[in-house]
Parts: C-alpha cells; structure tokens; sequence
C-alpha cells in the first residue's frame, strides 16, 4: 500500500472536470485507490464519491493505493495534482 498527501491546487479545485480526469486515470489501473480530505474517505474510481469531498483549491487530499500497480497509479495521480488537471491555473 502506497499513501501520498496531495494539494489540490487548481483554481476551481475537484470540480466536476478534474474529478472525472482523475476517475478515469485511475481506473484504469487494477489497484483499489481511495483519497480522504475533511475527514471523509471515498472510493477515488467514483466521481460521485470525490464530488463529495468538496476539495476547493488548496485542500490537502491523501491518496492511498493498494494492489499490483500501485506505484504507477499513484505516480500518475500525483503527475496530474501537479499539472493542475492540465488546467492551466
């Protein structure tokens, strides 16, 4: 199992946008992947599960990863926080 604690730091944070970039990136990995913020922790494949943490700009997020591919599914995740979704901002 891998954690990694990301700041989202996209101008709109998880909008509905970004947050169905990030399910689609990690679903396609074989890994079960969940990210908590504020408390709450939800299944990071589900774009209703991370719309609900409501992760405005500057929230800290962890993202824990377990399975197989664990490592590149969160390398990946970690590339796109740091691309700000490939928003720009």
């Amino acid at each position: 199992m891998l954690e990694r604690e990301l700041v989202v730091s996209n101008r709109l944070g998880l909008h509905a946008r970004a947050t169905a970039k990030l399910v689609q990136l990690l679903s396609g990995y074989r890994c079960n992947a969940t990210l908590t913020a504020k408390g709450r922790e939800v299944n990071a494949k589900s774009i209703m599960g991370v719309m609900l943490l409501a992760a405005g700009q500057g929230t800290s997020v962890m993202l824990r990863v377990d399975g197989e591919d664990e490592q590149a599914a969160a390398d990946a995740a970690t590339d796109l926080f740091a691309r700000n979704f490939d928003e720009g901002s």
